[in-house]
């Protein structure tokens, strides 16, 4: 097949380049470099399999080539107030990644009869009251929040992508996506595994935020990229959970780092801001992908920050 990926730059989308390039199709990457990195893709430069284009998927899109499958995966995605590449920075630019960039891709994949895979999230369940997430629970969400604009992006477009299903008979599909890490992640993202990582490997101590309680659960991005590229190629066209179902609290996390680091600082607890709407509990239930596509996680927390140090390092410069 000949796959267009949008926000081929960015961690999950270069790594989905490699993977349908390692299953011999070719890949047309498109990205504008807001939030993605020209060094993710450094890598296939020169190869025959690999087509790139620059551009703004909120414009109208043109592709010479005919696809065969779209996936849309560009949208700034970092919850870091104070990265310049994240979603509280990017207000405007996320909303429009979320319905206009949807609406062209989707026309994009009607236009070539293409098979069409939505990138959404976790966290469009919000701050849950159901635990763990179930595909049919429909979420606790601040649509007026400072959060909103990366939850309601992609609220709308898994709307709009079931309206295309249902109108135009677009054959689609829908990941939700939980917290993800492994090399090519933004080492500033916002997100625990970064901020904790960073803090241990410059010997410094670990914040954690509130009473360390809260829990997420982590993906490493071989195990995620395959649960994608399974549910692309299933008959699928309802929302399906791609993480992993191991929960962890933060605190428990921050040990789990300190001990692989071999970090001696201590742990320090700083005010934990509800104003942002942080969610409390995050664990997928994954059902429904280990039924449909057969797939789950099967790389262990450890293992997977194992293979996530040597990366940090060399962008730490500590190699």
């Amino acid at each position: 097949m000949n796959i267009f990926i949008t926000g081929a730059a960015g961690f999950l989308g270069s790594h989905l380049c490699d993977r349908f390039i390692k299953e011999g199709h070719s890949v047309v990457g498109m990205d504008n470099f807001v939030t993605g990195s020209p060094d993710n893709l450094a890598h296939l430069a020169g190869n025959p399999a690999f087509t790139f284009y620059k551009h703004d998927i909120s414009n109208y899109i043109f592709v010479p080539q005919k696809v065969d499958a779209v996936l849309h995966f560009a949208s700034p995605a970092s919850p870091n107030p104070k990265s310049p590449s994240g979603y509280f920075n990017l207000p405007i630019q996320t909303m429009k990644a979320g319905a206009l960039g949807t609406h062209n891709t989707l026309g994009l994949a009607k236009a070539n009869g293409a098979r069409y895979l939505l990138a959404s999230t976790s966290e469009i369940y919000g701050d849950p009251t159901e635990h763990p997430q179930k595909e049919s629970y429909c979420g606790n969400v601040d649509t007026i929040g400072t959060r909103a604009v990366y939850d309601e992006a992609k609220r709308f477009a898994e709307a709009l992508t079931m309206a295309y299903y249902r109108t135009h008979h677009v054959d689609t599909r829908i990941a939700r996506i939980f917290n993800t890490y492994g090399p090519r992640m933004d080492l500033n993202d916002g997100r625990a595994l970064p901020n904790l990582l960073n803090q241990a490997l410059m010997g410094k101590s670990l914040t954690v935020y509130g009473n360390g309680k809260q829990t997420r659960s982590f993906c490493y991005v071989d195990d995620l990229i395959d649960g994608i590229y399974r549910l692309l190629l299933s008959d699928e066209h309802y929302p399906v959970n791609i993480g992993n179902a191991e929960e962890i609290t933060i605190l428990d996390f921050a040990q789990t780092i300190q001990s692989i680091t071999k970090n001696k600082a201590e742990i320090i607890f700083l005010p934990d801001d509800r104003s942002e709407r942080d969610p409390q509990r995050r664990q997928p239930d994954i059902t429904r992908a280990r039924e449909i596509l057969g797939w789950e996680p099967k790389i262990e927390l450890k293992d997977g920050i194992q293979k996530t140090i040597p990366y940090f390092k060399s962008k730490l410069g500590l190699v």
